[in-house]
């Protein structure tokens, strides 16, 4: 999944679950399910791409989600702390970090994060990959608003 739905999943889980012994490692949990979601993201088309623009694109979806993350605070959810909020986020995001440094500057002792995501990545691509990600996101918006 890309940055932004991370992002937003960990958002939501700083928002409802106070207790951060249960959300940290439902965060981590949270991006290898989040993943098995048939998706797309910035990396799916980096051979066509290359290296640098797959970087300035994966940066500008990490800069989205935290803009994204803040609004559905500022908007939906009030009371969550966002230092809090801040480092679910990086949690939920946490695999896709560790993968970075092997995927960006073939640094070996990073080979295994790239090798479990290549395991727990369900990808597809454009629209649909995109579709999927959207409504999966907006559900768990939804049913945390909700409830």
């Amino acid at each position: 999944m890309t940055a932004t739905s991370h992002a937003l999943i960990g958002t939501v889980i700083a928002a409802k679950i106070s207790n951060p012994a249960l959300a940290i490692p439902l965060a981590l949990a949270s991006h290898f399910v989040a993943d098995m979601i048939p998706h797309w993201d910035e990396a799916l088309e980096r051979k066509e791409k290359g290296l640098d623009r797959v970087f300035i694109e994966s940066c500008a979806d990490l800069l989205l989600g935290f803009a994204l993350s803040y609004t559905l605070i500022f908007f939906l959810f009030p009371q969550t702390n966002l230092l809090y909020a801040f480092l679910l986020i990086i949690v939920a995001q946490l695999p896709d970090w560790l993968m970075a440094p092997y995927l960006f500057l073939k640094i070996n002792a990073f080979k295994w994060a790239y090798h479990l995501g290549k395991v727990t990545n369900r990808e597809v691509d454009k629209p649909w990959g995109i579709v999927t990600q959207i409504l999966a996101v907006s559900l768990l918006v939804s049913l945390a608003k909700i409830f």
